[in-house]
């Protein structure tokens, strides 16, 4: 079983910055796929960043430059040039022991409840 606590959410103005923070506690972290995912209003879940087993990184294009992942006793999530459209609820996941595609949504098995972010213009 994991447990993910996130925190850090909050609401700023375009350009800003927001620090997420994940506390992941289980078994078995390192051979998981971990990652940040956010689910606007209205709109479909999607990967914001993932590591791989391997420790390989992986950011989704709308996001590279922007936000940095990193991870030691938390999985964290520095957010630099907030925009608008960044608005959505943001969580931390995990993957089951020894999954693969951590690029795939339907890896992560277990969740954070989930942070709010929100950029005005």
């Amino acid at each position: 079983q994991v447990r993910l606590v996130e925190s850090g959410g909050g609401s700023v103005l375009a350009g800003g910055s927001l620090r997420l923070s994940c506390v992941v506690s289980g078994y078995g972290l390192g051979s998981r796929c971990m990652g940040w995912f956010r689910q606007a209003p209205g709109k479909e879940r999607e990967g914001v960043v993932v590591i791989h087993r391997d420790g390989r990184i992986d950011y989704a294009d709308f996001v590279k430059g922007r936000f940095t992942i990193s991870r030691d006793n938390t999985l964290s999530l520095q957010m630099n040039s907030l925009k608008p459209e960044d608005t959505a609820m943001y969580y931390c996941a995990a993957s089951d022991l020894g999954a693969s595609m951590c690029g795939n949504l339907e890896e992560y098995l277990y969740w954070g409840q989930g942070t709010q972010v929100s950029v005005s213009s």
